[in-house]
């Protein structure tokens, strides 16, 4: 099995961003095995957008990290959001889901890692938390 490619949603993005989160070693042990290269991790700039505005600097502090790849907010990611934005969910969760979904670059899709699985449950996605 080849490295992993795994999306970061907002919640995991802001754990890793304070250190004193109960969660931001399980998420930097994703960051740590990236920088190993046994894993890419993305975080989409909508996602991280819309956590800056709970978590001011969570967006620059991401653009910062090396081994973190910003995920773009391109015309395809704005088709899949208005669907999922007249569905309910959040602008937080919209671009997490399209970049999780499979595509041509990821036919199987990413692995989404986030500390609220509950929330991307029947979008077709792989939602898991970070100790599992």
């Amino acid at each position: 099995m080849g490295p992993i490619a795994v999306v970061l949603d907002h919640t995991t993005a802001t754990a890793l961003h304070d250190p004193k989160d109960p969660y931001n070693e399980a998420v930097a042990a994703f960051y740590v095995q990236a920088s190993g290269g046994l894993g890419t991790l993305y975080a989409p700039v909508l996602s991280l957008t819309a956590g800056d505005t709970e978590r001011q600097g969570l967006l620059a502090y991401m653009h910062g990290l090396r081994f973190i790849r910003i995920e773009p907010f391109d015309t395809d990611a704005a088709l899949t959001a208005t669907e999922l934005l007249q569905a309910g969910h959040s602008w937080a969760a919209v671009h997490a889901i399209h970049a999780a979904r499979p595509s041509a670059d990821y036919p199987a899709g990413r692995y989404l890692l986030t500390l609220t699985p509950d929330l991307y449950e029947g979008t077709g996605v792989q939602a898991v938390h970070p100790d599992q």
